[in-house]
This record gives C-alpha cells, structure tokens and sequence, in this order.
C-alpha cells in the first residue's frame, strides 16, 4: 500500500469568536443567542457553569469562582474576542471587575460583558434615566438589583417581580403568561422597562410589547447580545428584538 502525505493549509482569518458563559439550568440563553446572530458571520461557542439553589446573593458571588476554568476550557488555548457571562443577578453579586479578572486570567487580552452593565450601557446609549423593572427574583435579589441601577443614577418607577427561587424555575415560565403580565405593567412614569434574568423567555416577544406599550422594552439577553455585537465591531443589522438594535 502506498501512503501519500499531503501538506494541510490552514486559514489565516477566522469570524469573531464569542465565547458565552452560561448557568448550567439556563435553559434559554444559548437559543437567543442563535437567533440573533445567525447568518451573520460570528462564531460563537458556550460552556456552562456550576449554579446553586436557591438564588441568594451569596451563591450567585460563589458561582463566579468557576469562571477561569469555565473560560479556559471555551477553546482551549485559543483567543476569544469577547467573553459574555450569562447571569445578570450574579454579575451584581460578584461584580464586573471580579468578572472581568477572572475570565482574562483565563484569555488575556479579551473583552467581557454581562448582562447588567450591557443593560446599563443600552440605557445610557437611549439617553434613558427613569425605568420600570420587572424580574423573576426574590426580595433579596431585588433589593440588589435596587441598589445597582441607584448607584449608576437610573431612577426607578416601579419594580414588580415573580419571586422564584430556583433558576431551574425561572426557565419554565410560560412565555404567553410573561407576555400577558408584561403588557399590564403601567410605564406612565417610565420611559423604558427593563426585564431582568438570562432565564426569562423574553426576547421574542420583546418587538410586539414595544407596540403595545409604545416604550423601550430591554431584557437582559437582549442588551447582552447587542453590547457583545459591539465589542465584536459587528455592522449587521438586527431586527425583530426590539429598538434597541436600531439605535
């Protein structure tokens, strides 16, 4: 038998990597991800994090301990253009810049965004102070969640919550019962709402409460992938997900 070795060529340019760090019960973020970006020439690959029930601030600070090695092992060795870590509350918890260390000592040099200070940075860039807020959460996370938007000077309306423990059971919402509670809320003395959780099956229906309401509605996935889709540097555009990606 005669063996032929032929030389391998390899590319030289590759589409932007996006590497996303999710909560091993989410059941929804990855989708939302796939759906916005699909066709659009971005790579985007996910591992899952350890999490704990119930949901309290300082098992959301504990799950954040996992992020080097949960990030080192999103394509081993190789670079990452932006890391997204999938948990806003957690965010809250642990906070960015822990965040931030965290996954670059895994990928240095990489760009990250979470789902708190995407939705912070959405707000600012739609020159929106006053918000309405409504979340799956507990009082305890809530009352973070307070504290957070204050300290970034976001007055809050209003905030009306489900008060789910359990992630697991945040991702079992039904998306016609979230619809029909979120076109209820009464946003008179608020210019936008923002829908927090990753979990929430929220972003597909964010276009027609936006009709319904006649406001800015923003969910934590939604702002997510649009501050990724920035620190990527990526023009396509977007429709369907609400305003914010026309802004």
């Amino acid at each position: 038998m005669k063996l032929n070795k032929i030389e391998p060529k390899f590319i030289n340019k590759n589409n932007p990597r996006i590497g996303l760090i999710t909560l091993a019960s989410d059941f929804r973020i990855e989708k939302d991800f796939n759906d916005v970006i699909y066709g659009k020439n971005i790579d985007l690959y996910s591992n899952r994090i350890n999490c704990y029930n119930p949901l309290t601030n300082e098992t959301l600070k504990k799950m954040a301990d996992d992020i080097p090695e949960v990030t080192k092992n999103i394509l081993p060795d190789q670079k990452l253009d932006c890391v997204a870590y999938g948990c806003t509350s957690g965010t809250i918890a642990a906070g960015y810049q822990s965040i931030y260390e965290k996954v670059n000592l895994a990928k240095p040099n990489t760009k990250v965004t979470t789902p708190i200070t995407s939705a912070i940075n959405a707000l600012k860039s739609l020159k929106i102070n006053k918000v309405s807020i409504f979340t799956p959460y507990t009082d305890e996370i809530n009352q973070s969640v307070i504290n957070y938007f204050n300290n970034e000077k976001i007055e809050i309306s209003e905030l009306s919550y489900f008060d789910i423990a359990s992630d697991l059971d945040i991702g079992k919402v039904d998306p016609q019962h979230l619809f029909d509670v979120l076109i209820k809320q009464d946003l008179s003395n608020s210019d936008a709402l923002f829908v927090s959780c990753t979990a929430l099956p929220v972003l597909s229906i964010i276009d027609e409460i936006e009709k319904k309401l006649g406001k800015v509605i923003l969910s934590s996935n939604q702002t997510l992938i649009w501050d990724t889709l920035k620190q990527v540097n990526n023009q396509n555009k977007v429709d369907g997900y609400g305003i914010l990606f026309n802004s």
